[in-house]
């Protein structure tokens, strides 16, 4: 079966499963996660009911941001396996009926990529530096930054080179980390590489790509600093979306449909949807919802504000509660401040575990009933918190040693999975083989062999969501109010309603033929704080008493 062709407009409802392929499953025993052990595990996601997996990068890296600093895109990294590997895991994964979206990260390389390389031995004024952005500093010798850019991951955008003789030479730009130089996309090499590098996967079947810091490949020439010009010098410039049509050229060229996935971190709702347009991509990340903090009025306008401005070009929302970079849901919602900014990030801010697995368990059956596609981070079907308590001398990501070590990063999420077993690795790796990120040993608990057993599991509460979300009819949602400050309600046609109560006092439902599921047992047939219920209903519902 050709599931890239079977189904043009399979993304506009997919449940797409994001695998960390280094903390999913080690099929080598090297204490990694690896393509093979994707490949074991493939009956595992199509037992649990995703339409296609999105790989965050797979290729060769020196791993100085998580595999984000590519040193080669048409290669996997050794690490991972074999471009065979990949190609297998491409077929299997398709006879299942599950698609596969592979990372792309146009803005930057890694420093050891050959382009770079050569740049820097090129020295300045040459042309292979015209593929970046390097520039010479200000004031008296160069000292001084060309801008007062701030990075993605704090601190600052420009490192200074050396030259052959030893001297200070020129700065280059670098959005997120040293080891990640930002190409110009003003270069028609850069351009006609990538091009050519989203012809390599669609030729191995990949049924999309998900564009990574897909707004912020253009920049202002001139090198103003922020505010000095009405448009922002970095960020979501028109000149992006000549970059977006061409691609999309590309993918429509190829049958079926091949998806263009942005990460598309814009604040204002109506130029967000301008990537959207329909020569454009195809569907953006909805990160609006998933920085919300709980709370009905909260969701609510989130998902008004997101649904309005999909609608007049005619795109599918995106729903998604977590990925590799934020804080897992179980966690998040279990504090104070259950909203999610990467600058708030900080060591010893205490949650309530139980109270989190309670409102993860009620997001995700709310985020799985609203229209459109839904994104799952693996992990979080299981209910799994963020490890808060590794070894700082363990912590790899970047974002915790820019913050000068205040910012715990983004490790807690990417620790590796736990399969089954009582002890670790859990079934990640075999046994007394230390995994590249230590698991808690309270994760015994929580293991997909354990938690298969256990109707009331985390687990199984997400299999049935993905099974029962097929038959949700798939019409625009419709608000059911009068049910309480704390409640969030709304129905899909005539026979479906789904219901979230997001304070701590039990709630009525209402009047309804069946209860199809609900993330904690009802209570005396009233919904508990803290919990979603789906429910059959013959009629538009209204409330009960």
């Amino acid at each position: 079966m050709d599931a890239a062709v079977d189904d043009p407009q399979w993304w506009r409802t997919a449940v797409i499963y994001q695998v960390y392929v280094r903390s999913f499953a080690d099929g080598n025993g090297d204490g990694t996660g690896d393509l093979a052990g994707v490949r074991a595990r493939l009956s595992y996601l199509k037992d649990l009911g995703v339409d296609a997996l999105w790989f965050t990068p797979w290729y060769p890296s020196p791993m100085a941001d998580g595999g984000y600093d590519v040193q080669d895109y048409r290669a996997i990294d050794p690490r991972f396996g074999t471009l065979a590997d990949a190609e297998g895991l491409i077929g299997e994964a398709l006879e299942l009926g599950i698609r596969t979206i592979i990372d792309i990260v146009p803005n930057h390389i890694s420093d050891q990529h050959p382009w770079f390389q050569r740049a820097l031995e090129a020295g300045p004024g040459s042309p292979e530096r015209e593929r970046f952005w390097f520039h010479p500093g200000k004031g008296a010798g160069g000292d001084e930054m060309p801008t007062h850019w701030e990075s993605n991951f704090q601190g600052t955008t420009w490192t200074r080179t050396t030259n052959a003789d030893g001297t200070p030479g020129e700065w280059y730009l670098h959005l997120f980390t040293p080891q990640q130089p930002d190409l110009n996309w003003n270069h028609p090499d850069v351009r006609r590489e990538h091009e050519d590098v989203l012809r390599f996967w669609f030729d191995r079947g990949v049924a999309g790509v998900r564009i990574d810091s897909a707004a912020l490949l253009i920049k202002d020439p001139e090198l103003p600093e922020v505010g000095e010009k009405p448009e922002h010098p970095t960020e979501d410039r028109d000149e992006l979306h000549g970059v977006y049509r061409s691609w999309r050229a590309i993918a429509d060229a190829y049958p079926g449909t091949r998806v263009l996935v942005g990460e598309v971190w814009v604040p204002d709702i109506e130029r967000f949807t301008k990537y959207l347009r329909p020569d454009e991509m195809h569907t953006a990340f909805n990160f609006d919802f998933l920085a919300r903090p709980w709370g009905a009025a909260s969701f609510r306008a989130s998902i008004q504000t997101t649904l309005a401005a999909h609608a007049p070009v005619d795109a599918p929302s995106t729903w998604v509660l977590s990925n590799h970079d934020v804080t897992r849901p179980v966690t998040r919602y279990g504090r104070e401040d259950t909203a999610f900014a990467f600058l708030k990030k900080r060591f010893g801010v205490p949650t309530d575990p139980e109270l989190g697995l309670h409102r993860a368990r009620a997001a995700a059956l709310l985020v799985a009933a609203l229209p459109g596609s839904l994104y799952i981070y693996q992990g979080d079907e299981l209910g799994l918190p963020e490890v808060e308590d590794l070894p700082r001398e363990l912590l790899q990501d970047p974002m915790h040693y820019r913050s000068g070590g205040v910012d715990p990063g983004r490790d807690g999420c990417r620790v590796p999975l736990p399969w089954a077993g009582d002890e670790p690795p859990f079934g990640f790796s075999p046994d007394g083989v230390d995994t590249w990120l230590p698991q808690p040993a309270l994760w015994r608990a929580l293991t997909v062999q354990a938690q298969r057993a256990d109707p009331d599991s985390t687990l199984n509460l997400y299999r049935t969501a993905l099974r029962l979300r097929r038959g949700i009819p798939n019409l625009p949602l419709e608000w059911i109010d009068g049910l309480g400050p704390d409640v969030l309600a709304f129905r899909r046609g005539d026979t479906f309603a789904c219901v979230v109560n997001t304070g701590d006092e039990p709630v009525s439902l209402p009047a309804h033929e069946t209860l199809l599921l609900a993330s904690t047992p009802l209570e005396s047939g009233m919904l508990p704080g803290n919990a979603t219920a789906w429910i059959r209903t013959t009629t538009h519902p209204t409330t009960e008493g």
